[in-house]
């Protein structure tokens, strides 16, 4: 316990010298200097975001867009939300860019030292707990939420929601970032217990390029991941092939 709560105060201070950079901003704000740098260099990077998993019975289902923004403007059109933390692992990241690239780095090294001191395998339970631990303990400096998804040999494919705040619930399929805004009544009218892993990848598929189409943070292309007992398959579709319905 006491060694998992040094690394939570490591992580508290990872973020000493990005409120050091807001004080000096109101600072220089509240003294009337100038502080005319654009939107775009100051602005922090988030992966403004449409995130998505499903269980199914031999693993999970796993997408997300490309698209990360820096307040209006366009950062990066070919991000990668899809983190693997473990050999059967992985979570899709959503909310500021750097609060869960740290967060996926902490918790890709709590899992490796507790498989380096079983010799087993980590349980996506264990994971989505870290992640819940971390998120918990710093919501009021983090902006995160996150998925955890994956399969192991005591329950099979799983998949636990972690929306900002820290709160953790396994669901049997889960939707994030700011286009899951637009797609929750697709997404419960869609549904359906027992879905097949082709069936998972329509469903993943056209609820994300449903979102991308409505919300303005979220773009690019659609990553998918296939995970089960064999390993992770990803799959690509480019912003040119993205599924289409009536706007078409």
């Amino acid at each position: 316990k006491q060694w998992y709560q040094r690394r939570v105060r490591d992580f508290q201070h990872y973020y000493i010298t990005n409120n050091l950079r807001v004080a000096l901003k109101m600072a220089l704000c509240q003294n009337d200097i100038a502080y005319d740098a654009p939107e775009w260099l100051t602005g922090e990077h988030m992966t403004g975001t449409t995130i998505m998993a499903v269980e199914f019975a031999d693993g999970v289902v796993f997408g997300a867009d490309s698209r990360t923004s820096t307040g209006t403007y366009v950062a990066n059109r070919v991000t990668d939300k899809l983190t693997q933390v473990a050999d059967k692992i992985y979570c899709c990241r959503s909310g500021s860019a750097a609060d869960t690239q740290a967060i996926a780095d902490y918790v890709k090294f709590y899992l490796d030292l507790q498989e380096n001191e079983t010799n087993e395998d980590p349980t996506v339970e264990v994971a989505s707990r870290i992640f819940q631990m971390l998120c918990y303990n710093n919501r009021d400096q983090l902006s995160a939420s996150i998925i955890c998804a994956g399969w192991d040999k005591a329950r099979g494919g799983q998949v636990y929601c972690l929306p900002l705040g820290g709160m953790c619930v396994r669901m049997p399929f889960a939707i994030g970032g700011s286009g899951s805004t637009y797609i929750y009544g697709h997404c419960d009218n869609t549904y359906k217990e027992g879905m097949t892993e082709e069936q998972c990848l329509k469903f993943v598929a056209d609820a994300v390029a449903l979102a991308m189409h409505r919300d303005g943070s979220s773009g690019g292309m659609i990553r998918l991941a296939v995970l089960t007992k064999d390993g992770c398959r990803r799959l690509n579709i480019p912003g040119n092939q993205l599924p289409t319905f009536w706007s078409k």
